[in-house]
């Protein structure tokens, strides 16, 4: 079962309800779940894993990719893949921005790899994850309102751009070598 923080407790919750009654599902992971476009997931909880799964996993996820004091850019093979894909660290990091930005209402801007560790920039809407189209989240800004209204109100661009000042590269460098160890 799925454990939780204050934040992540609803989709914790209805996930855990969701997969309860299917023993054949309930001990996978969250990225389990969500892979291959949700195909293991019974019709009856599709919807319930895709939404309170992608919430689950996307948070987990997405406060591992924030640190109080990080890197501003990464290093090593990360660096060297988002030279290679964007031609530079600043034009990856306007198109991530961009991604962000452009996303009609609730989402996820994210730079993902493929099962070749090529790197993509791309966005979700609500809870969709880019899991469950084969590709994994290196790191990722949520661009849902709960992330930025307190603080930014109805300003996701002041949220996003401060969002870069506390980025963790260490961390997406990390799912960067894992992508590397799958392809």
């Amino acid at each position: 079962m799925f454990t939780n923080d204050k934040h992540q407790a609803t989709y914790t919750d209805k996930l855990n309800a969701a997969v309860a009654g299917f023993p054949e599902i309930a001990n996978l992971s969250a990225e389990e779940l969500l892979a291959d476009n949700l195909a293991i997931a019974p019709p009856a909880i599709k919807n319930a894993v895709r939404n309170n799964g992608g919430g689950f996993y996307h948070h987990s996820l997405f406060w591992n990719m924030m640190a109080p004091a990080p890197k501003l850019q990464p290093a090593g093979e990360l660096a060297n893949a988002i030279d290679t894909v964007f031609g530079d660290f600043d034009t990856f990091k306007e198109k991530l921005t961009a991604a962000a930005l452009d996303q009609f209402g609730s989402g996820w801007a994210w730079l993902t790899a493929d099962k070749d560790a090529r790197l993509f920039v791309e966005s979700t809407l609500n809870q969709d994850s880019p899991v469950s189209f084969g590709h994994l989240p290196i790191i990722g800004i949520d661009v849902w309102e709960h992330a930025y209204y307190l603080k930014y109100q109805n300003r996701r661009k002041d949220y996003v751009a401060a969002w870069w000042n506390i980025a963790n590269w260490e961390e997406a460098m990390k799912r960067f070598a894992a992508a590397n160890l799958k392809s």
